[in-house]
């Protein structure tokens, strides 16, 4: 019974509905923050990047910081406000052994999310967010490489 119950929690937490679940509630816990548009809202974001020679995938990042609301559907809008917007990862950890510092978390960086990161600069964050405490801290993948403890690069394929 203890191993299907420590299975089940494993499982639980790998679930993408928690992975998706952290990444709304780090978004709702800033005000300035948006999820990652849908349907044309997202093709106009990454067309206008586009045409600044910044190509990125949707899948790069899950929220965008505005300073103000705008509709990401208008192309003119969206062209306007482009340098402003901040393209954000969210990394959610909901293990106990994730330490207020974030010590301890064990998390995977995509290579469209670390190539994102060096095409925006610093118009790309990552948020680690502690969904157990509430902690949220904004960083980026080369702060984040720096305190790398340990990395294991893997490649994953679909057949």
């Amino acid at each position: 019974m203890e191993v299907i119950a420590a299975k089940r929690a494993h499982l639980a937490r790998l679930a993408n509905e928690g992975g998706a679940a952290g990444e709304q509630q780090a978004i709702l816990s800033m005000e300035q923050w948006v999820p990652r548009p849908k349907g044309p809202g997202l093709r106009v974001l990454l067309e206008e990047l586009a045409e600044t020679g910044i190509v990125i995938k949707a899948s790069s990042f899950d929220a965008l910081a505005i300073p103000h609301p705008i509709d990401l559907a208008d192309r003119t809008q969206v062209r306007a406000c482009l340098s402003t917007i901040t393209f954000v990862e969210i990394k959610a950890a909901n293990q106990p052994r994730v330490q207020p510092d974030f010590a301890g978390f064990f998390f995977a960086l995509t290579e469209s999310e670390i190539a994102a990161a060096d095409q925006l600069g610093s118009r790309h964050r990552v948020a680690l967010f502690n969904k157990l405490t509430g902690e949220l801290l904004l960083t980026s993948v080369s702060e984040i490489l720096a305190r790398t403890k340990s990395m294991n690069w893997q490649l994953s394929v679909q057949l």
